[in-house]
């Protein structure tokens, strides 16, 4: 049997296709899941309507996702048929590395995600996925089950919860009664605000331009942000600085990867604040960052999450203390894909959640 999945081929940006493809199959440590929800990443949008001329196929996508297990090799003893997951989208590691050795898989040199490049076990694209049991041999926890109170499409969206709690309660030193401002208003930093109210900040500062204006800001008030500003008219650091002061703005979690956000964090940070880099930009810096000598600030690289950030983000998720509905815009088929991308594309959507829609293909 066949089914439809989203595959991007080559090596260049771009290049996505749906195509057909034999389901995966189930070696001895393995384990099968049917996709129940698949959601749309930033990371995704980068090679939208990007055609590269390339017919070298690269991977099946979709790299946050859930669904069920319906099958697990004859030696998998942990899990069962019948259990709801959710991946971290991890597939390969080392093992021996030293961020392997502290837990902190996705920091592993070597590693390669489901449904992100260079992946041959398959994604959230597609009707099924495979995780492999090489992973599950080294981190046992590359896949969670999902309480019973919790969505499939809500277990879909883990993946920037975990990231968004991992950079505000794990790698920065927020206290009750600081301010915090966050840069971009997508999954990431809508979760960041709420892991901001979680931990005690007093003013939540997002910041974001014009296009997020309409259906970005709204949600961020209604998720916790105190002020909205609008990076395309009004002067950021002075507006960020009469909101906070400037003694109470110890923490600025820039999701945009726009290196003139990073600039105005800098600029608006106190002495001894930090700042987590979550975005990422892929133009050089030109301008000089010597305050952070000057004035003690730091500047923290984020990547991704481990297990303590799981853990406990999926008891924030199953408490009802985190929300994801009000982030899910769109609900669609995967044969809509298109759609659904240009709505990421037009800023019309924050967050994509796709299911299954084709019918069986016989070979």
């Amino acid at each position: 049997m066949k089914m439809k999945a989203i595959a991007r081929f080559g090596k260049e940006f771009g290049s996505y296709r749906m195509v057909e493809v034999p389901y995966p199959t189930c070696g001895p440590e393995d384990i099968i899941l049917e996709i129940k929800a698949a959601a749309i990443c930033g990371a995704d949008m980068k090679h939208w309507r990007v055609d590269n001329g390339s017919d070298e196929f690269n991977s099946i996508r979709g790299h946050e996702f859930a669904g069920e297990i319906v099958q697990v090799g004859e030696k998998v003893k942990d899990w069962k048929v019948g259990q709801r997951v959710v991946s971290d989208n991890s597939a390969h590691v080392c093992g021996v590395c030293p961020a392997c050795e502290q837990g902190d898989f996705l920091c592993c040199e070597e590693k390669v995600n489901l449904g992100l490049d260079n992946n041959t076990w398959g994604g959230g694209f597609a009707k099924y996925c495979k995780i492999p049991g090489e992973i599950l041999r080294i981190h046992k926890h590359a896949i969670w089950e999902i309480p019973e109170n919790v969505k499939y499409e809500e277990a879909a969206v883990l993946d920037p919860i975990c990231n968004a709690y991992k950079a505000v309660a794990q790698q920065s030193h927020l206290l009750p009664g600081q301010d915090c401002v966050v840069f971009g208003t997508g999954p990431l930093g809508l979760f960041s605000v709420q892991i901001a109210k979680l931990m005690g900040a007093v003013n939540i500062v997002m910041v974001d331009l014009d296009e997020d204006v309409p259906v970005r800001f709204p949600v961020a008030k209604e998720l916790g942000a105190t002020h909205c500003v609008n990076g395309s008219k009004e002067d950021v650091v002075k507006r960020c600085t009469e909101i906070c002061g400037r003694d109470n703005l110890g923490l600025v979690v820039e999701c945009s990867g726009a290196n003139i956000a990073l600039k105005q964090a800098i600029e608006m940070l106190r002495p001894n604040g930090e700042i987590v880099r979550v975005g990422m930009g892929f133009k050089p810096l030109e301008f000089s960052i010597n305050d952070i000598t000057s004035w003690n600030k730091s500047i923290i690289g984020h990547m991704a999450y481990d297990s303590t950030s799981w853990r406990n983000a999926i008891r924030l998720l199953e408490s009802g203390q985190i929300k994801v509905q009000p982030l899910i815009t769109h609900r669609l088929g995967l044969s809509e894909y298109e759609k659904g991308f240009d709505a990421m594309a037009a800023k019309e959507a924050i967050k994509v959640i796709f299911t299954y829609d084709f019918d069986d293909i016989k070979d």
